[in-house]
């Protein structure tokens, strides 16, 4: 079997995206500036949004639908009076308007942008249709239609006003959502339109804003031990999940793809508590000496591996 080219790192790095660099960029810098044979991301961000953005490692690439599914807290800035192509400030401004709203107009219609909603995407998204990414039909002219879709906006609070064209929000939101479909649609809403004209990430699950690293497109890279510094554990964006400390011999045979019976005292119990939280049949992480050696199904007293992470903890 061919072997991956790099460095085997693993686990993950809080980048602070800055504004313009696309996703793919960053993870092509992180290469650069580490080595790592495997790079991942989770959670797109578009060219116009800074912040967080979880970027995977090596086997903790493996780890990346856990944290896909976490919630992510925005701060963002609608621009009333304007719609555009994309949804945000660099798409055509294909409408207008010269009405304004007022604070308490668009205070009255955030609980209806609030809980479970129905929202159409952007056509300008990484979403497929019919095996095409939207963004490539929508730029290649095509119609595109984008089917509405559940999802959850916990938290939607007007925060600040720059002046009568621009108000300043923040979201936190479940997996699917979109702040440029959330901007349109309140802009329809207020009956004067609006798009996204800034748009920062402060949070996706564990990773936060403040303990981001701010990753710099202009400067040399003159250290890789500068962002190695920073990788995070595989097991960070895993603490939600029940943990099942193992034996060395159990850790083997996880590692060789086998299932470990969960018989003894301390698994036992382990177990008992499990099942009774309504887990059966669910996922569990299990550790040996507090390092992660798979993704575990729980299930008949056995905890049948998953994922297996390759790696020397």
């Amino acid at each position: 079997m061919r072997r991956r080219k790099g460095l085997s790192i693993n686990g993950w790095i809080n980048i602070d995206k800055p504004v313009g660099p696309t996703s793919t960029q960053v993870i092509g810098r992180v290469r650069r500036l580490t080595g790592a044979a495997k790079v991942g991301h989770a959670g797109t961000l578009d060219p116009l949004a800074s912040g967080v953005l979880p970027i995977a490692l090596g086997e903790a690439t493996k780890t990346v639908p856990y944290i896909q599914d976490a919630r992510k807290v925005y701060r963002f800035t609608v621009r009333w009076g304007e719609t555009t192509t994309t949804d945000d400030r660099e798409g055509e401004v294909i409408a207008r308007s010269d009405s304004r709203p007022t604070a308490a107009a668009i205070a009255a219609i955030l609980p209806r942008f609030t809980g479970t909603i129905s929202q159409a995407p952007p056509a300008f998204s990484a979403i497929k249709v019919e095996g095409e990414r939207a963004y490539d039909l929508a730029r290649a002219g095509g119609p595109v239609e984008l089917a509405e879709r559940d999802i959850d906006v916990h938290r939607l609070e007007l925060v600040g006003t720059e002046d009568a064209d621009h108000s300043v929000f923040e979201a936190e939101t479940g997996k699917g959502a979109y702040v440029r479909s959330l901007a349109r649609d309140m802009g329809a809403a207020l009956g004067c339109y609006g798009h996204v004209s800034a748009l920062r990430r402060l949070q996706v699950g564990q990773f936060r804003a403040e303990n981001g690293y701010p990753l710099d497109f202009d400067a040399l890279p003159s250290d890789i031990a500068g962002l190695t510094a920073h990788v995070l554990p595989i097991e960070t964006v895993l603490d939600d999940i029940p943990a099942l400390a193992l034996t060395a011999d159990e850790a083997q045979r996880l590692r060789c793809g086998q299932t470990v019976g969960l018989f003894t005292h301390h698994h036992r119990d382990w177990l008992a508590e499990f099942i009774a939280e309504g887990r059966d049949g669910g996922i569990a992480l299990a550790l040996w000496q507090g390092k992660a050696v798979a993704m575990v199904r729980i299930g008949g007293a056995e905890a049948q591996p998953v994922r297996v992470f390759n790696y020397e903890p």
